[in-house]
């Protein structure tokens, strides 16, 4: 099993909850990152792709900070990636710190625009697509 054929199997099961309840899986990704009882409010592409690659037993960054996942593996051109074990990292904004991290699903729009599985997108785990102009990088997870 891949990275990609496991958050494939999340698409549309793993949502956060109104009010002051958090799904237990989120809560359980971010126990790879940040630590016991931290809220499905809080940011969690990182702590998603790091479950997923410890369950898989894949290198991981340990960290809830997206761009982390720069340093991890080996980098990979875009137009190399391939569903399976290829994360990708965007910029998100202008702040410099802030990112978003997912598993890469292919290309759309003649390569325009990439289409990654991530959690926290929508506040779910989803399939979603963004500028290929965002793309900060792809690592292979190995």
């Amino acid at each position: 099993m891949t990275l990609f054929d496991l958050a494939q199997r999340l698409v549309g099961e793993i949502q956060e909850r109104p009010g002051g309840a958090s799904h237990p899986f989120i809560v359980w990704c971010h126990e790879s990152t940040m630590g016991a009882n931290i809220q499905d409010e809080v940011p969690w592409c990182s702590s998603f792709v790091n479950r997923l690659a410890w369950l898989l037993r894949l290198p991981r960054s340990k960290s809830a900070a997206a761009r982390s996942w720069l340093d991890i593996g080996a980098s990979v051109q875009i137009e190399d990636a391939q569903p399976g074990n290829d994360v990708v990292v965007f910029s998100r904004g202008t702040d410099p710190r802030a990112g978003h991290v997912a598993v890469f699903a292919g290309l759309d729009d003649g390569g325009a625009r990439v289409r990654v599985i991530g959690g926290n997108q929508g506040n779910n785990v989803s399939l979603a697509s963004f500028p290929i102009a965002s793309v900060l990088g792809v690592r292979r997870l190995q």
